[in-house]
């Protein structure tokens, strides 16, 4: 039985952060704002000292609590998750899987026009209720400690809080990044309870037939051996030592800023200005929920258990997906495939490319991911 949820940080937790934060020791900085080397110490020193003196959790954390969040026991494990019902003659239950360095707050620009269409200026025949889970070992979902948490694992959890725990038997499901890869799962192994799955990133390697791929597809597959070799280094670590590097993340939060800011400025469509698309509060609420929460080793652990057993991507598991798939390609994306690359890989309905827009969609683009989403499941909803 799911129970409420709120987050209640004590003061002695936002007093540790403080001190710790004040206690700072940068290294040594480059001449220049230089980023080539990773988060420069004089932006790292700018960002800290607001984190310090600026930003209020508090006021992030009411905010948050404004979501219905709940706890849920599925399968042994304890899943945080939101759950807004939807307003609208048959709202549509939809899941919305996360990844990293993001966490649950990324469903926060989209859940309303998702479950309330009719007061964002859609039509409410396009209400969804929205659940949108913490990955275990994110945020408030808490790791088991155990081996064997791979995206598959993952997808399983997910359908069994969603048919068992909330009684869905037919929903839709929708993820980027690591939320891909268990969402691209859930459409493998669940077809029997998921109409459809919308996807701003692929999940899922194709088995290839032998046939001859095109040039987009040529230049695509080279884009991305070129992402793991020159910004594939943070995925290496973590998923061959995630406890050593965990042990600085959990201890500094500076360091655990740098490490997850880094990949807010590098993934998404910034032109280099990180905080020309994500504000400060939205880049430190982020952090602080991983600090506080102290997830950074758990986190990690879902890339030493991908790349040991269905590998990132799906690389080692290549296959098809039957479901009806909707694709979204944000143009500064990770990896933008061709539409014939996604189509090797799922029973692919529609796909929709754009010039701007990067990794994390949910929050860059949300106008239009939340179009795309309501114009999918229009096809499948029924």
């Amino acid at each position: 039985m799911a129970r409420p949820f709120r987050s209640d940080t004590s003061d002695d937790q936002l007093a540790d952060l403080n001190e710790r934060l004040a206690r700072t020791r940068f290294a040594p900085a480059l001449s220049g704002p230089d980023w080539t080397h990773g988060t420069p110490p004089g932006y790292l020193a700018e960002l800290v000292e607001y984190w310090r003196t600026g930003f209020d959790w508090r006021a992030a954390e009411r905010k948050l609590n404004e979501l219905p969040q709940f706890l849920a026991e599925a399968d042994g494990h304890t899943l945080h998750f939101v759950h807004t019902k939807g307003v609208g003659p048959k709202p549509f239950p939809l899941l919305f899987s996360h990844g990293w360095p993001g966490s649950f707050v990324e469903v926060t620009k989209i859940i309303g026009p998702l479950t309330d269409p009719a007061a964002h200026g859609g039509d409410p025949a396009d209400a969804f209720d929205v659940i949108a889970p913490s990955l275990p070992g994110f945020g408030f979902s808490p790791h088991p400690g155990t081996p064997g948490l791979n995206p598959t694992a993952i997808a399983a959890l997910f359908n069994g809080l969603m048919t068992r725990e909330l009684g869905y038997q037919r929903y839709g499901a929708q993820g980027g990044d690591f939320g891909a890869q268990i969402t691209s799962r859930i459409g493998r192994d669940h077809g029997d309870h998921v109409a459809g799955i919308h996807l701003n990133l692929m999940g899922a390697t194709p088995t290839l037939d032998g046939s001859p791929l095109t040039p987009a597809e040529q230049a695509f597959l080279a884009q991305a051996e070129h992402f793991f070799t020159a910004e594939g280094a943070y995925a290496q670590l973590q998923g061959t030592k995630p406890a050593t590097l965990a042990a600085g993340l959990t201890d500094s939060p500076a360091g655990l800023a740098a490490w997850i800011v880094e990949k807010f400025r590098a993934w998404s469509d910034c032109g280099g200005d990180v905080e020309s698309v994500f504000s400060k509060d939205e880049l430190l609420t982020d952090i602080t929920l991983y600090w506080l929460t102290g997830t950074a080793a758990t986190s990690a652990r879902l890339y030493y258990e991908t790349m040991r057993t269905e590998g990132m991507l799906g690389r080692n598991t290549p296959g098809y997906v039957h479901v009806p798939t909707g694709f979204a390609s944000f143009a500064k994306d990770n990896f933008t495939p061709p539409r014939e690359w996604v189509a090797r890989a799922y029973n692919l309905q529609r796909f929709k490319e754009f010039d701007r827009g990067g990794h994390f969609a949910a929050l860059e683009r949300p106008d239009e991911l939340v179009t795309e989403i309501r114009e999918f499941f229009r096809t499948v909803r029924g």
